[in-house]
């Protein structure tokens, strides 16, 4: 799993970081997109885990302060990561706030925390947190693309006194308005 990892990371962050962009580096306003890429499921059950293609569509919504830009959005996956056979993960939805560092006009590295449900087809739905960074380069008018990688926590998932936490690693491209 390191080794996709960290293929994963540096794919996106050259792809992200040498894309040239022609915008003035305004982040205001609404975007909307899609994203793909790896999760990393792990219980607190022995030996029951598991990982594999997630993706999903993106929204959401920046203001731009000058050197900081702030936002909330909301992300939506669909996945079909099998948990040993007790168990296999559908979806996973979150409600997100980010802020971030313009490192340039065009690029912003932030951080990214919020709330997170995840379903799967036998044990039902629960909700939990996340917390992550990632970062987002502007490369054409109304266009930009980026990575970000999450770490999810659910304690207690629907009651079975297990928990579950995922790590998920993501390409994104976003159109913004």
């Amino acid at each position: 799993m390191t080794l996709k990892l960290a293929l994963i990371t540096t794919v996106a962050t050259v792809v992200a970081g040498s894309a040239m962009a022609q915008s003035s580096g305004n982040w205001t306003g609404f975007y909307g997109g899609l994203q793909l890429g790896y999760a990393d499921v792990d219980t607190s059950l022995s030996g029951v885990d598991g990982d594999g293609a997630i993706g999903g569509i993106i929204l959401g919504y920046d203001y731009d302060l000058g050197d900081w830009v702030v936002g909330g959005g909301f992300d939506y996956d669909w996945t079909d990561v099998g948990l040993s056979g007790a168990a296999t993960v559908e979806d996973v939805w979150r409600l997100k706030a980010r802020a971030g560092y313009k490192v340039n006009p065009q690029g912003l590295l932030y951080g990214t925390a919020g709330y997170a449900e995840a379903g799967t087809d036998t044990l039902g739905s629960d909700d939990g947190w996340f917390i992550g960074a990632g970062y987002e380069q502007i490369v054409a008018p109304n266009v930009s693309i980026g990575g970000e990688l999450l770490y999810h926590e659910f304690n207690n998932f629907n009651g079975s006194n297990v928990d579950v936490d995922a790590t998920t690693l993501q390409v994104r491209v976003s159109y913004r308005f």
